[in-house]
């Protein structure tokens, strides 16, 4: 059979944009990686280590330090990257002590120098570390709920109540914990949901196994008054997931640039994420048949809130950004973002943003949490 032309040249360009997206992405998080643990390196030599002992410090650092970069496939691996963050804070704050006590004299010269304050020192920094990891893999691996009540026009609704739960981001691998997932689902079908939503990014890759048929037949178990429905996002583009294959076999109707009439009581629509470089206008899928009921939409990324705010939409789901995942980075992704994450209220549309379920990358959350979102919607 002959595939099209126009198939064709989508696939491939599509083929090309991951290669190139990868290999970028990788580079910036590699340097990312090294430049702060060059800074580590050498402050850690100067500050704390006799003379005699630097060269096996340096051999010991570099052996560690390595573990992320050549076994990045290993869960072990995740965690390397979060310690050399939080050490890498560590020693920016002490840097910062020193700089402080220089004006003010806090502490003596000859105590900074002498072995015990070295010694007591880097060990704490090493300690802290290590416990804000342990504790991010806790808050990773604990399903929590967030619960909001909100108020919406009924219009011509049949229904004056709308139990919504949302999640996204789930990041579905070979190596996810069933555990997790059945935690997961427990919870979510605890809170008897009207309407189930996910807002993308749930799987990584296009290949079935084990792992990936399981997890499906655990979000088949979610069972919804109104349906379970769901949208793509980028890492369901990257991964090859178009055509929504997973979404399918786990009993999620996706919507793709589309909008559906439930129960003659609300809409529904979904859009594509950004990624998706033909997908239409917020004004185009809604049309001019939408507006004698109330409006929820689903968007992976949280991007254009001042646009939709504009329109007919009453509710907002998105997610993508993790909260940035791990402390700093979610200062950075509150900066990118209007709403980063949790609730917002732009004219009469109501935003929700979720933290994520789980992860992407290291399996350590420290912004934010791996969240369930729990909307009851009220109609007026």
């Amino acid at each position: 059979m002959q595939i099209p032309k126009e198939i064709s040249r989508d696939f491939i360009s599509s083929c090309l944009f991951n290669h190139k997206f990868c290999l970028m992405f990788h580079l910036y998080i590699t340097l990312a990686y090294i430049i702060p643990n060059i800074y580590v390196l050498f402050r850690i030599k100067d500050l704390f280590i006799s003379k005699s002992y630097r060269l096996w410090y340096i051999l010991v650092y570099l052996l560690i330090a390595a573990i992320y970069p050549l076994t990045e496939r290993y869960t072990v691996s995740g965690y390397i990257l979060p310690f050399y963050l939080y050490l890498f804070l560590s020693v920016l704050l002490y840097d910062l002590f020193l700089l402080l006590n220089r004006l003010v004299r806090i502490v003596p010269s000859e105590t900074r120098k002498s072995f015990s304050f070295r010694l007591y020192t880097l060990s704490a920094m090493i300690i802290l570390s290590i416990a804000v990891v342990i504790a991010g893999a806790i808050n990773l691996n604990t399903v929590r709920v967030s619960e909001y009540k909100v108020d919406v026009p009924g219009r011509n609704a049949n229904i004056d109540h709308l139990r919504v739960v949302f999640v996204a981001d789930l990041h579905i691998q070979q190596n996810t914990s069933m555990r997790f997932v059945e935690q997961f689902a427990r919870k979510a079908n605890a809170l008897q949901p009207d309407l189930m939503l996910y807002g993308g990014d749930m799987v990584e890759g296009d290949r079935e196994n084990e792992t990936t048929e399981t997890i499906e037949s655990a979000l088949r178990s979610i069972h919804a008054k109104y349906g379970t429905y769901g949208v793509t996002g980028n890492h369901e583009f990257y991964g090859g997931q178009k055509q929504g294959d997973f979404f399918r076999k786990a009993g999620i109707t996706l919507l793709c640039d589309t909008i559906v009439k439930i129960d003659n009581s609300f809409y529904l629509a979904g859009r594509y994420d950004q990624h998706f470089g033909k997908r239409k206008t917020i004004n185009e899928i809604l049309g001019n048949d939408s507006r004698d009921l109330p409006i929820i939409l689903m968007d992976h990324r949280p991007t254009e809130l001042q646009e939709v705010s504009r329109t007919a939409v009453d509710v907002q789901f998105s997610g993508h950004t993790h909260n940035g995942q791990l402390f700093p980075i979610n200062l950075i992704t509150r900066s990118i973002f209007e709403l980063s994450w949790g609730y917002k209220k732009i004219r009469n549309t109501h935003f929700f943003v979720t933290s994520g379920l789980r992860s992407w990358g290291p399996p350590v959350k420290t912004a934010g949490k791996s969240e369930i979102m729990l909307v009851d919607i009220h109609f007026e």
